[in-house]
């Protein structure tokens, strides 16, 4: 459901910014005015946390780390027990204790999109091995 909203802009190098910045995504104005506005709210929020781009669209990350999903997925799960899951995501990723924490707060308020990055990544996964076991049983073949 739509929900219009007039905004103004005091300085007009920002809505032009904002127009030739669609224009170059091929997105309307509104719907890249939307996702700016959603991600600087995230932001606010979770400060050590910003967004960039990928082949999988725009994603979560942690300030000079990796995606939040990818944070999330050695954090979650496994055999490590959950007392010793944060340090050891420390130790395996290389990160502060502080950009794990930020990673783990950012899944707890958006667990459905990040756990669809989870899945998307392992179904990708899954389906390069079994293309890499098909090409080996033809060269074995």
């Amino acid at each position: 459901m739509s929900h219009p909203a007039s905004v103004r802009f005091h300085d007009p190098r920002v809505a032009d910014q904002l127009k030739a910045e669609a224009v170059s995504r091929s997105a309307s104005t509104s719907s890249l005015a939307e996702e700016l506005i959603d991600e600087g709210l995230r932001t606010r929020r979770h400060p050590l946390v910003s967004f960039r781009d990928g082949p999988a669209g725009r994603r979560a990350y942690v300030h000079g780390g990796p995606d939040v999903w990818e944070v999330v997925e050695g954090l979650v799960g496994g055999d490590v027990p959950s007392a010793k899951r944060i340090t050891r995501a420390v130790e395996v990723f290389g990160l502060r204790r502080e950009l794990v924490e930020a990673a783990l707060a950012y899944y707890a308020e958006f667990t459905e999109e990040i756990g669809a990055q989870v899945d998307a990544n392992r179904r990708a996964a899954e389906a390069a091995e079994e293309q890499w076991r098909r090409q080996q049983a033809l060269l074995a073949g």
